[in-house]
């Protein structure tokens, strides 16, 4: 009974450590709404090409905008029609996204949001891990850092966990911009980081 207790209280640190790692990191800027509308979104909506409201056009976006913001978010990072997830650039943030969103609805006078419209949990964490993640973070492909081993996590810890999900959305190293699954939200791959540090850091306390 005592070493169960035991287990558990590890594991309850080992989540505050967490969330405090992730509190204290510090993120490169995020893109405004025109820099991602005149990088990304303008090949498609700047044409009207595949029937994507154009920009200016005000009568197109209020019809959208109807759905309510959050919506539009949603269907710009899981993909919809003919747009992909992500405008087919999955290392943009939702966040992004949202901005580039807020930019073209308003026709460029909106503020840029400070968070994003939407960051939908499309999947289990635990699942995505199993399904997904461990092909290379089971056997350390490539030196992705082992899910069941918390001391390839710990130094990588030094940038805060935002830092590590910041990577897996953009991408690092022989790891593709969210893993290669470019609908995921950021919350699904910040739920999948957290779920393998404390799967690594709990796999010691057995």
């Amino acid at each position: 009974m005592q070493k169960n207790q035991s287990s558990r209280g590890h594991i309850a640190c080992v989540m505050l450590a967490v969330l405090m790692w992730g509190a204290s990191s510090a993120m490169a800027a995020d893109k405004t709404g025109r820099e991602v509308v005149e990088q990304v979104c303008v090949a498609c909506h700047g044409t009207g090409k595949d029937g994507a409201p154009m920009i200016g056009d005000v009568g197109a976006w209020t019809q959208h905008a109807k759905q309510g913001l959050g919506k539009l978010a949603e269907h710009a990072i899981s993909g919809i029609g003919k747009m992909p997830a992500h405008g087919g650039q999955p290392a943009l943030s939702d966040l992004e996204i949202s901005r580039a969103i807020a930019y073209m609805v308003s026709f460029g006078h909106a503020v840029d949001p400070t968070q994003p419209y939407a960051s939908p949990r499309t999947v289990n964490p635990e699942q995505l891990v199993q399904d997904h993640c461990l092909i290379c973070h089971g056997p350390g492909l490539n030196g992705a850092p082992r899910a069941n081993d918390f001391a390839d996590w710990k130094p990588r810890l030094q940038v805060g966990v935002e830092g590590l999900v910041h990577s897996a959305i953009s991408g690092h190293k022989a790891m593709p911009a969210r893993a290669g699954l470019n609908n995921l939200s950021d919350t699904d791959v910040r739920n999948a980081v957290i779920f393998m540090i404390v799967q690594s850091a709990t796999s010691q306390a057995k």
